[in-house]
């Protein structure tokens, strides 16, 4: 089993990083590897070398436009570069059989979205959800809320996307504790 994470490449606050180690060790300790963006720096390096550290299984997958802003992380098991952004997305939700998002910017919010958005197309039927110590997506939770009072988003499919404050319970909601 493998979850795709996507997560900021800026440093984020000091709960945020906390929550990523977190993340990492809780994933290694049930034998649940990562598929990442492939970074070396922020909150994305800190994934890797967490997971790494605790021995787990991390594969990288880096668009080469990108190299000069999000370094790439030589170390990490598997290093798949490839030519845009959307051949990233493609790779990681290849590679994976969940998604989970960290906080991040715009890059973590699009990368979320667009997964959430092909689960509800019937692309895959793969678990989405928000990890979310803080809540620092207190916002896109209320907005998802106001797209179903208003008739955009069904409850149902609102439900695909789930949120969670820690990876027992992240895990838990998959039915992967």
């Amino acid at each position: 089993m493998r979850i795709a994470v996507f997560l900021g490449s800026s440093p984020g606050t000091q709960r945020h990083r906390e929550a990523v180690v977190g993340l990492a060790e809780g994933l290694v300790a049930h034998g649940i590897g990562i598929v990442y963006g492939g970074a070396r720096v922020g909150l994305m390096g800190l994934l890797a070398d967490a997971a790494l550290a605790a021995g787990g299984e991390v594969i990288g997958v880096v668009p080469r436009d990108v190299f000069a802003r999000e370094v790439p992380h030589r170390e990490v098991t598997r290093l798949i570069e490839v030519d845009s952004m959307h051949a990233r997305k493609a790779h990681m939700a290849e590679h994976a059989d969940a998604f989970v998002a960290l906080p991040g910017g715009v890059g973590t919010l699009e990368e979320l979205f667009e997964v959430y958005t092909w689960a509800l197309l019937g692309l895959h039927d793969k678990p989405v959800a928000l990890l979310d110590p803080d809540g620092y997506y207190d916002p896109v939770v209320e907005q998802l809320d106001r797209m179903v009072a208003n008739g955009y988003l069904g409850a149902g499919p609102r439900a695909r996307l789930v949120r969670r404050r820690d990876v027992g319970e992240l895990l838990a909601s998959f039915g992967w504790d």
